[in-house]
């Protein structure tokens, strides 16, 4: 879902960064708010003080104010990148650099994590460089700068939601975050921008796709997905989204694939076998001692 979100992102770049993530964001809290009432109604029907504790309005309010924040300046900061005619591919490469922030955040939280993970991310890295960034043609400019800024705060979120996930209703965390996020995007689009019916009609697929299958249904997986994973190991299943753009290019769009883009893809699909296999391994061991 998120694969196909950058081509979206990328086509609805030109209605301004603050207006396309105003209506998207908007869009997947309405979509997802009745099914949090539905949610926030079946779970106090259950009389344990935990359960009161997560559907309370205060604790989802709270929770998704600080879920908002990171979201927010992540969204912006990569739609303005797109904005700035940062091709999809480069912007996907350095955004998926909170594949490496997360784990070094994990250090100063005292997170252990086990070698192949570490191997993992790196080989995930590399394997991105090779599937998103043509040979010779990475450079840094403001574009560049702006998309980096972007991953520290993507990588802060997936952070802040591991947190949150556990402590409050996921589908009611997630539609808060939107509403918040979105609200505050509307703020800046009247302020810094100048947005038109027209534009946002014309942009009208492209803002319907990020708002509904990349915000209320592949950004709500997230959170529900981080409930039983560790934020390292999160980060690195994340990153695919770079690969499946490149394949629902090739699937849809008929774009061709070169060497160095299998190569890409071969090497971050061992790095994700990497971060996985040798975990259950291990408690497989301790299971039979």
């Amino acid at each position: 879902m998120w694969g196909l979100s950058f081509v979206a992102q990328s086509e609805g770049a030109g209605i301004g960064t603050f207006t396309f993530n105003a209506m998207r964001m908007l869009l997947g809290g309405i979509v997802l708010l009745p099914f949090s009432v539905f949610s926030i109604i079946k779970g106090n029907k259950n009389s344990s003080e935990e359960e009161k504790s997560k559907n309370s309005i205060k604790n989802i309010i709270i929770s998704g104010a600080c879920c908002a924040i990171p979201f927010f300046l992540g969204c912006n900061l990569q739609q303005h990148a797109f904005f700035l005619n940062l091709g999809p591919g480069k912007v996907g490469f350095i955004t998926a650099l909170y594949m490496v922030l997360v784990p070094i955040a994990g250090l100063f939280m005292k997170q252990k994590l086990h070698f192949n993970i570490w191997l993992g991310v790196f080989m995930g890295v590399g394997g991105l460089y090779l599937l998103s960034v043509p040979a010779g043609g990475f450079s840094i400019g403001s574009g560049e700068l702006i998309a980096i800024c972007g991953a520290f705060a993507f990588a802060a979120h997936i952070l802040v939601i591991d947190h949150f996930c556990k402590k409050v209703n996921n589908v009611a965390l997630s539609c808060a975050q939107y509403l918040i996020a979105g609200i505050a995007s509307s703020i800046l689009m009247f302020i810094f921008e100048e947005p038109s019916f027209e534009a946002i009609k014309g942009a009208g697929v492209e803002i319907a796709y990020a708002g509904i299958m990349s915000c209320a249904v592949a950004f709500t997986a997230q959170i529900f997905g981080q409930k039983y994973t560790e934020p390292a190991i999160a980060s690195i299943l994340l990153c695919l989204e770079s690969v499946f753009a490149v394949l629902f290019g090739w699937l849809l769009l008929h774009e061709q694939l070169s060497s160095r883009e299998l190569i890409g893809c071969a090497i971050m699909f061992t790095a994700i076998i990497l971060t996985q296999l040798p975990g259950e391994w291990f408690k497989l061991k301790r299971k039979e001692k």
